[in-house]
């Protein structure tokens, strides 16, 4: 093989490392919007795409086996495939999952992995082959050309694509802009190395077709996010979600990751969330609102406060807000785009009220607005008397045991820090605290402020009666453990409640796996077995991080490329170390890569134990960094 042919061959594999891993990015940031922001798709992508990959390797060497001649058109055939299905696969879950599932609805747990899997299998399948492919391509010319090299060669290609996508393209560009961009370097490398070549104008032609594909996705986005009834009005690609805006007839409808976030014409829910924690307060000034489902500025501006701080850390949601009259501004208003917890954490002011107004903490997201740390952060901020309210799901007739149990850690978890609490059901449960006294009496309270509604002066007292409110205050108990940051008891109580919902269990994805792998470690050699549990931890590591960083910052759909490039980053010089020290290799330096993974474990686990949400961003990737160098080297 020529010199020029080699470093053709690397110069692929280097861009199809970059290629691969922006359009994984993608993928997992397209799940996310597709299935409510719910973290753990992340790790079910994460799984799919190591099983189907190695399922792609193993194909491939299946293939040598069978006398399988790698060649150069081979090779420029698979890296244009490569360029070209991450902008179709895009279109295809987007399509696939507006036709299977209900828009706006949870899927379950049972769909969602078949659904990432079978999307995922093309793709997946191409990459984990690409590599080896590439390798045999190199050693038909070059019997003993080192394995090691084209790793870090695709490693190269990975740690470029992930400071690529985690640096400009999330910033600057919308999903099918930012494969073009990435994919660029791929139709580079494949002009490149065909270049000279017999039948290359067929490549060429290829190549071309390819960059179209690319330009028509890139053109033609918004024509694949239309499944809702109605109009399309807008929509944006945010750094923390994606959010579109649908208009029907009069109905207008923001949605954030496919969840309905606020709409035009919920009146009676704007009213429920304001007037019953801030009629209970006789003269409030000042308001801190987390979240603004559409209406309430309406209603809050029947209290004539002083201040309302309205925190909201995606600034794209209040200004469509703003935009389609969801909300509007009324005097006093501050619109603040910041985290709510970090908000509160760095304010000094003082409030009369503070309403979050999220949905259910069924994510680790969400679950941060439930958690006795946060309680104490409201309480901290209140005036004295101050009302703090928050809701949960509604129900009719019958009140279920898992939401029962919901319930009763929440009552619990708030239990201790405010001295009263009152759950008042509706169209959601709005549990009122305060350390003073609440009343029930809801619409006599307004009439004495001489304040107008439409839903509750009508309907309060037929559908919130003395007995029932009575009733669901009785069913909850204060025995209940809390919930926490670390230990988000409600968030599995929903997700208990999920798995219930649709009549499933994760029992069909571990039962599988913990055969499959007990299988495997029967026949495993004892350098295999080395290898694998490295991998585990790296693994296991890396979907910690990102469930922690979720936990304290709330944002892993903006800094999910930046951890996932961070793993990559430390895997390079990992494997430099591993190739020096190659024929130097001991048991000795084995065991202490080992105990230095474990040391990394305990002293994260610490960290997060006594330190938790004062932990810096840089925290997080420093240990990811380190665990990744660490895995390969031992």
């Amino acid at each position: 093989m020529k010199k020029r042919d080699e470093k053709a061959v690397i110069a692929l594999v280097v861009a199809t490392g970059i290629s691969s891993v922006a359009g994984q990015l993608a993928l997992i940031r397209e799940f996310l919007t597709q299935f409510q922001g719910n973290e753990f798709v992340i790790a079910l992508i994460l799984f799919n795409w190591l099983v189907l990959g190695a399922a792609g390797t193993l194909l491939a060497q299946a293939a040598a086996g069978r006398g399988l001649r790698a060649g150069s058109r081979g090779l420029a055939v698979i890296s244009l495939l490569l360029a070209a299905i991450p902008t179709t696969l895009i279109v295809v879950i987007r399509e696939l999952h507006a036709a299977l599932f209900v828009q706006g609805a949870s899927v379950g747990f049972g769909a969602t992995l078949a659904f990432t899997f079978l999307t995922l299998l093309p793709y997946c399948l191409l990459v984990g082959f690409a590599l080896p492919y590439a390798l045999f391509v190199l050693r038909s010319a070059i019997y003993d050309f080192p394995g090691a090299r084209i790793y870090i060669c695709d490693n190269l290609g990975d740690i470029g694509g992930g400071v690529l996508f985690a640096v400009l393209l999330v910033f600057a560009l919308r999903p099918m802009s930012a494969l073009f961009a990435a994919n660029l370097p791929l139709l580079a490398a494949v002009l490149f190395y065909t270049c000279g070549r017999q039948r290359r104008m067929l490549l060429y032609g290829g190549a071309v077709l390819v960059l179209g594909l690319l330009a028509a996705g890139m053109g033609a986005e918004g024509l694949f996010l239309r499944h809702v009834p109605g109009r399309l009005v807008d929509w944006r690609e945010t750094r923390y979600g994606r959010l579109t805006v649908y208009r029907q007839e009069e109905q207008v409808t923001l949605f954030e990751d496919g969840r309905p976030l606020a709409g035009s014409q919920r009146v009676s829910l704007a009213e429920e969330l304001i007037h019953y924690p801030l009629v209970q307060i006789d003269r409030p000034r000042r308001l801190l609102l987390i979240a603004a489902p559409g209406g309430v500025m309406t209603q809050i501006a029947k209290y004539h406060l002083e201040r309302i701080d309205y925190v909201e850390i995606n600034p794209d949601i209040s200004d469509l807000q703003v935009k389609f009259g969801l909300i509007r501004r009324i005097a006093g208003l501050h619109i603040i785009h910041a985290d709510g917890r970090a908000f509160l954490k760095h304010t000094r002011r003082r409030y009369d009220a503070v309403i979050v107004c999220l949905p259910e903490p069924s994510t680790y997201r969400l679950n941060r607005y439930f958690t006795r740390r946060f309680f104490q952060q409201v309480k901290q901020h209140l005036t004295a008397g101050g009302v703090f309210s928050f809701s949960m799901p509604g129900f009719e007739n019958y009140l279920s045991e898992l939401q029962r149990r919901e319930l009763s850690v929440l009552y619990s978890t708030a239990q201790g820090i405010f001295s009263h609490l009152l759950l008042l059901p509706g169209q959601k449960i709005v549990c009122v605290c305060r350390n003073g006294s609440l009343k029930t009496d809801i619409p006599a309270l307004l009439r004495r402020r001489h304040i107008a509604t439409d839903y509750i002066s009508r309907y309060f007292y037929g559908n919130l009666s003395g007995q029932r409110i009575a009733e669901l205050n009785r069913l909850v108990t204060a025995h209940a453990p809390w919930n926490t940051d670390f230990a988000p008891r409600l968030m599995r109580l929903v997700l208990s409640r999920w798995f219930a919902k649709f009549a499933t269990s994760p029992a069909i994805f571990f039962v599988p796996a913990a055969v499959l792998m007990a299988l495997y470690l029967w026949f495993v050699s004892s350098c295999e077995f080395v290898l694998l549990t490295s991998g585990w931890f790296d693994m296991g590591s890396e979907i910690l991080v990102i469930f922690a960083f979720q936990i304290i910052f709330g944002y892993i759909y903006f800094q999910i490329a930046l951890i996932v490039t961070v793993f990559l980053a430390g895997l390079l010089p990992g494997a430099w170390v591993a190739l020096k020290r190659e024929r130097r290799a001991t048991r000795g330096l084995l065991v202490a890569g080992d105990g230095l993974l474990a040391l990394l474990a305990v002293l994260f686990v610490v960290c997060l134990k006594y330190a938790g949400d004062r932990l810096p961003a840089g925290f997080f990737l420093a240990f990811g960094f380190a665990v990744s160098m660490v895995s390969p080297a031992t």
